[in-house]
């Protein structure tokens, strides 16, 4: 395996850098995946039946809290690749670990959210409406779950192993999955939440 010492860590080899190519191609097909809810959602958002509307359901705090929550996470992934790419292996376990907290207390508020659309009649089975939203949401924060897992796994390999062009790649690709969660969360935010509300 040659290895570019020219190169950031995780693209220093052919391999690698494959691998980080054919993660973005991955995301291409979660675009489409988080498309077609997002499109499902504009097409029912308005059919509630005899349920609530998205304006008698959603509160702004926990919806705040869970975005600051996770626009700082995509902060601290940001702080943890540098660190990797000044081989500063401690720092960058540190950055990793305030992600995944980050990340657990985001999950937190939203099964809190879930708990209390049900407690107000917005069931998955309430309307098209609450279906698609809570499909939606729940698409997501299934995301975030994996990821939570996925960077558990990674702090271990790099706990054992240090940091090598493979644990360096592995962390990258992980960082990229876990902006894209932060995009897509743009989006609930903007699209769903805050035009619910108007």
């Amino acid at each position: 395996m040659k290895i570019d010492h020219s190169l950031p860590l995780e693209y220093s080899t052919e391999e690698n850098r494959l691998k980080i190519l054919g993660f973005w191609i991955f995301l291409g097909a979660e675009i489409m995946l988080f498309a077609t809810l997002f499109a499902s959602y504009f097409t029912l958002y308005d059919r509630t039946g005899s349920g609530p509307t998205g304006a008698e359901i959603f509160h702004i705090t926990p919806v705040l809290f869970e975005t600051i929550l996770l626009l700082t996470s995509s902060f601290t992934i940001g702080l943890g690749i540098h660190a990797m790419r000044l081989g500063r292996q401690k720092a960058m376990m540190g950055f990793f670990i305030v992600t995944l907290l980050l990340g657990l207390a985001f999950l937190g508020v939203e099964i809190f959210e879930f708990v209390t659309y049900v407690h107000e009649g917005a069931g998955i089975q309430t309307s098209a409406f609450t279906s698609i939203l809570l499909t939606t949401l729940g698409t997501h924060g299934a995301h975030v779950t994996l990821g939570l897992f996925w960077g558990l796994y990674i702090l271990i390999q790099v706990k054992r192993d240090g940091l090598t062009p493979e644990t360096g790649n592995k962390s990258f690709i992980f960082s990229l999955y876990w902006h894209f969660l932060d995009v897509v969360w743009i989006f609930i935010f903007s699209f769903i939440y805050l035009k619910g509300m108007m």
